[in-house]
């Protein structure tokens, strides 16, 4: 494989400190085949204007963020936009202190598209729009972009956009600040454009404040954040887009807020995201949010502790050891040996074209590696791929410094031990039951 240096480097750093790379994620890419599939399958339904919610389940280190980054990368090749982020003690989907309204900010500071990966595509998606929109109208017209008559049939075509959003709740509030954003567009007033730009990221703290500087009476708020998403995602299908994808990981920092009351709130919001989804209230618009077995399980804290989300999402009498891809859960089951051999080949080439040294770690090499490591006192059941990548990725590094190391010696030496968890999910799971109130 042919990569280069830069990705190869972001590849080994990313993998090594245990954290999923924002890319080359093809290349090392191994499994989960049917479950990409299905979440393939269900953006193909929001492009149609439907709208999906999934819950990706696995204990830490198996793969959750990396599938989730992988369907990401995925769906912005499609044209999509992909907004992201990490849930935290500050970051939650509801709160008392802005905790949700944070979440949203978070999200749309990670706005990303084809054209900018690594977010803060809302300003870009912006510019494109109106450029777009003066583009199409020169084109019906027959007029030149700089001709002056061009301006009252752009004007024309915006109102037909922002008619369509009024509808919505908050739709007429959304509309008239993309108004304001296509006047300052046209004066070339950066000044109001970045007023704009901060009031769709959440950034106003008052509706004073909001109403001095933009004339508009409303800000976004921790009870109403939702409701701008669903009008960003109707907004971006009429600037061209196929849809949103909210991709939402750590879902087990809801599962640890020690009071049950706000837990409650922060799963009655789940609740409503969900609903919206599978009744059609939403629109071009897709849920991944991502947890472990226990925060979704537990029955005293976890999400099926709120009874409305677990008569809706816990597994039917007829699962039993079939994969049910097409309930809203997906449970990722353990690479096979297979898989992580093909995982380890890849990493083995990386690794030496990043390093330019000769292949020196052969099949039967990888094929000891993979034994050793799932041979292991309960391998089945509790080794992850991250483990057993940041142990293939230090034995190449300590080969490539190390020419007269043998691997087979490294293998059987006492010193080879795997890498644990950071966090032992048993111990994480209990360290707040005392505090539940």
């Amino acid at each position: 494989m042919k990569i280069p240096k830069r990705i190869a480097q972001t590849l080994m750093n990313s993998l090594k400190g245990g954290v999923v790379p924002r890319v080359g994620l093809p290349y090392i890419t191994v499994g989960r085949k049917e479950e990409i599939d299905a979440l393939l399958h269900d953006v193909e339904i929001i492009a149609d204007g439907g709208a999906s919610f999934r819950f990706i389940v696995g204990k830490y280190g198996s793969g959750k963020s990396f599938l989730l980054q992988t369907i990401r990368n995925y769906v912005m090749a499609k044209n999509f936009v992909v907004v992201d982020a990490d849930l935290s003690p500050e970051r939650r989907l509801q709160g008392t202190r802005g905790q949700g309204l944070a979440t949203y900010k978070e999200l749309i500071r990670n706005m990303s598209t084809k054209t900018r990966p690594e977010g803060g595509a809302l300003s870009l998606i912006l510019d494109r729009w109106i450029s777009n929109v003066q583009q199409q109208a020169a084109e019906a017209s027959g007029m030149s972009v700089t001709d002056p008559g061009l301006p009252p049939l752009v004007e024309k075509r915006i109102s037909a956009v922002i008619y369509s959003l009024n509808e919505m709740v908050h739709g007429f509030d959304f509309a008239r600040l993309l108004t304001l954003y296509y006047k300052a567009h046209l004066e070339g007033d950066d000044e109001t454009k970045a007023k704009v730009l901060k009031w769709f990221r959440g950034e106003y703290n008052t509706k004073t404040e909001a109403r001095q500087e933009l004339g508009v009476n409303i800000v976004i708020t921790d009870e109403d954040w939702y409701e701008y998403l669903k009008l960003f995602a109707a907004f971006l299908k009429q600037a061209g887009y196929a849809g949103m994808l909210v991709l939402i990981d750590e879902l087990v920092n809801i599962y640890k807020i020690p009071n049950a009351i706000t837990r409650q709130y922060n799963y009655e919001k789940i609740l409503t995201l969900y609903n919206d989804a599978m009744q059609g209230k939403a629109q071009y618009l897709g849920f991944i949010l991502c947890g472990t077995p226990q925060c979704m399980e537990d029955p005293r804290r976890g999400v099926y502790s709120y009874e409305a989300l677990r008569s809706r999402l816990a597994e039917g009498h007829f699962t039993g050891e079939h994969k049910d891809l097409l309930s809203p859960v997906i449970r990722l089951q353990p690479l096979t040996g297979e898989e992580m051999l093909i995982l380890v080949e890849k990493l083995a080439d990386i690794h030496a074209g990043l390093y330019e040294y000769p292949q020196i770690v052969t099949q039967q090499d990888m094929v000891d590696f993979i034994e050793i490591e799932f041979g292991r006192i309960g391998a089945d059941t509790h080794i992850t791929p991250r483990e057993v990548i940041r142990d293939f990725i230090q034995v190449l590094d300590i080969i490539y410094q190390n020419p007269d190391v043998k691997v087979r010696t490294l293998l059987g030496s006492d010193q080879f031990t795997y890498a644990q968890n950071a966090v032992n999910e048993e111990a994480a799971d209990g360290q707040f039951a005392e505090f539940d109130i």
